[in-house]
């Protein structure tokens, strides 16, 4: 038998309230009477089953205004609590999603693919190699924001990163921008480990705050950052619509600042990578795995199933039998 729980218990204490003030007023309407000299002459009158079931009508209706303030207390059954605990760090995977991230200059099986769909591919494999840690994701072009907070719910987490896409921001690139949000992301962490893994594939040429200002903060603060500069150097292919909807392919080249990227990472104790290719992409992110891990821990959710609607059906159920036995059986005629 399942006990349900309920959202709004305090409702339940006008239960005993309203039946004992029920019992009160239908004593109060028995103790009315006509005074007789004698009731001996009653006695010779059968006591018929419609005298001894009188009160039916009146506990039927006590029933239905007890369901319905059981249904509006909420009752509701436990389905499951995923409260999670591990061993893991905070991380926030900061990537670049500025128009340059089109740049079809890695392959998967021969073919080509753009940057952001082969780092996407890559991430999300991180992230499931990682069950124990809390891992937040943000975005950065001209502005950056934050797609999703530090979470263990990975699916959730994994929903979010393959809803990303170019042209969401505007085509600039504010690494700054994104270190600082990352930050605000990792400011109430209590985790002993914290760790920025940041990916650009360009130049800082947006935002107020500049990438080594951004860096001495996350210094100041305990945190890690890793970059990694993605995609070649020197001239790529590189997707154009035209006006008719066709796409086709451009050379194009993209400058990427190594040296800011090296510096932000040496200041805040973490390393720089140069993925050129999908290999390396993938042997960097398998190596930012191999991190220290610290004691975690996140509460979780509770998943209820409402159960009110039973015992509304029971008192709208239990009204109709009042009603037709008050009209039928019990009928009273002035």
């Amino acid at each position: 038998m399942v006990i349900p729980e309920f959202k709004t218990p305090l409702v339940l204490v006008v239960v005993p309230l309203l039946l004992a003030a029920l019992w009160y007023e239908r004593r109060r309407r028995e103790g009315a009477s006509l005074r007789f000299s004698s009731l001996s002459f009653m006695s010779a009158v059968p006591v018929t089953w419609r005298v001894k079931w009188s009160f039916l009508p009146w506990a039927l209706r006590i029933l239905v205004l007890v369901l319905l303030l059981v249904a509006l207390a909420g009752p509701r059954k436990l389905l499951a609590v995923s409260n999670l605990k591990g061993q893991g760090i905070d991380i926030v995977l900061t990537l670049d999603v500025s128009g340059s991230m089109s740049a079809m200059d890695y392959k998967v099986n021969g073919h080509r693919i753009s940057r952001l769909d082969i780092i996407k591919k890559t991430v999300e494999k991180f992230i499931k190699e990682r069950p124990n840690d809390r891992i937040g994701l943000v975005v950065f072009g001209t502005q950056a924001y934050t797609v999703c907070p530090l979470t263990m719910d990975h699916d959730w987490l994994l929903e979010n990163l393959r809803a990303i896409r170019i042209g969401v921001i505007q085509d600039s690139t504010a690494i700054g921008s994104g270190i600082a949000t990352s930050l605000l992301r990792l400011k109430d962490s209590k985790a002993k480990s914290k760790v920025i893994v940041l990916l650009t594939d360009g130049v800082n040429n947006s935002g107020s705050i500049s990438p080594l200002t951004a860096a001495r903060a996350a210094q100041a603060l305990g945190v890690k950052i890793y970059t990694i500069g993605a995609g070649t150097t020197g001239i790529v292919p590189f997707p154009v619509t035209d006006a008719f909807g066709n796409t086709h392919y451009e050379e194009a080249q993209f400058d990427l600042d190594e040296g800011t990227l090296k510096k932000i990472a040496a200041m805040t104790g973490g390393e720089y990578f140069r993925a050129a290719d999908t290999g390396s992409l993938r042997r960097i992110y398998a190596r930012i795995n191999r991190m220290e891990k610290s004691k975690i821990r996140e509460k979780g959710y509770k998943m209820y199933q409402p159960m009110f609607w039973f015992f509304l059906d029971g008192a709208m159920v239990l009204l109709a039998l009042e009603i037709i036995l008050n009209n039928t059986v019990f009928l009273k005629i002035p």
